[in-house]
């Protein structure tokens, strides 16, 4: 069940970047965390959700990695 939601909201962040109207730089580095969630989902599915809980709020609130 997890898995799944995992699944589904990563799938929906990475459209979310994939939309976003900023620099190839910015979407590349939050293309990376993206991946680096998928990473730890392979190893550590509940630390995979709160990561992904995290950049999505992130996301929501504005805050972009450094450039």
């Amino acid at each position: 069940m997890l898995h799944a939601l995992v699944a589904e909201r990563l799938k929906q962040a990475h459209a979310r970047v994939h939309a976003l109207n900023v620099s190839t730089d910015a979407k590349t580095a939050l293309t990376r965390q993206l991946l680096i969630v998928t990473e730890t989902a392979k190893r550590d599915l509940p630390e995979a959700a709160r990561r992904l809980s995290r950049f999505v709020q992130d996301l929501d609130e504005g805050r972009m990695p450094p450039r």
